[in-house]
C-alpha cells in the first residue's frame, strides 16, 4: 500500500476535527471510533488528550477557583502532558514503521522535528480553530471582538494549510529517502519519583 493511503495531512486533520467535534458534543471524552492499536486510533486519542487539557487549562485560570482545586487540576495537567508525550512517541513509531524499508540517501537531511511532533502542532491548531470560530459566533460580544477573532481565525486557517503542506512534504521526503528522522524519547523527569529531586528527597523513610 502506498503510504499516502495510510497517512497524509487530510487524514490527520480530519481525525483531529472529528475528535474535537465529538468531545464538544457532551463536553467529555468520547469513545474512540477506530480499532485499538491502529494509527487512526492513536491520532484520535492524541487529540482527545489535547482537548481535555485545553479545557482544564481554561478552568485553572478562573479567578474564583479554590487553591485545593488548582492543585488537583495541576496534577491532572502533569498527567495529561505525560500522556501527550507518550502518544506522540507512539505516532512516531507508527510512521517509522511505515518507512522502515526505505534506505535514506547519502547525505539525507536529519529533520529536527519528527512527523508526530508536527502532528502535535496540528492537533492543537485544530482546537484553536474550533474555539476561535466559536468566538466569531458569540451573540454577547462586541463587533470589535468579533472582527478581531475573525482576523485571528484567518491566520489560524492559513497555519492549517501551511502545516498540512509541511507534513505532506516531510512524509514524501521520508518515503524517497531525501530526509530522515529519529524518535527522540522525551525522558520527562518531573513525573518520575526516581528522577525528580522534589519527590525522591521527600520520600517517607
Amino acid at each position: 500500500m502506498d503510504f499516502h493511503e495510510k497517512i497524509n495531512s487530510k487524514i490527520v486533520v480530519t481525525i483531529f476535527q472529528n475528535s474535537v467535534a465529538d468531545w464538544h458534543k457532551q463536553e467529555k471524552p468520547s469513545t474512540n471510533p477506530y480499532p485499538s492499536g491502529t494509527l487512526e486510533n492513536t491520532l484520535y486519542q492524541k487529540n482527545q488528550v489535547d482537548t481535555i487539557q485545553w479545557h482544564i487549562e481554561d478552568e485553572i485560570r478562573r479567578p474564583d477557583i479554590p487553591v485545593d482545586e488548582i492543585v488537583k487540576l495541576k496534577r491532572s495537567i502533569d498527567s495529561l502532558n505525560q500522556d501527550r508525550t507518550d502518544t506522540v512517541e507512539r505516532l512516531d513509531d507508527f510512521v517509522g514503521d511505515l518507512f522502515k524499508n526505505v534506505q535514506p540517501k547519502a547525505g539525507a537531511r536529519l529533520n529536527s522535528e519528527s512527523p508526530a511532533w508536527l502532528m502535535d502542532r496540528m492537533s492543537i491548531l485544530e482546537l484553536k480553530i474550533y474555539h476561535m470560530l466559536e468566538q466569531t459566533q458569540r451573540q454577547d460580544a462586541s463587533p470589535t471582538h468579533i472582527q478581531n477573532c475573525k482576523n485571528k481565525l484567518d491566520i489560524l486557517l492559513e497555519q492549517r494549510q501551511d502545516l498540512s503542506v509541511c507534513l505532506d512534504e516531510l512524509l514524501t521526503d521520508l518515503a524517497t529517502g531525501e530526509r530522515r528522522f529519529k524518535v527522540y524519547r522525551q525522558m520527562k523527569m518531573y513525573n518520575d519519583k526516581s528522577l525528580n529531586p522534589s519527590l525522591y528527597k521527600n520520600t517517607t523513610k
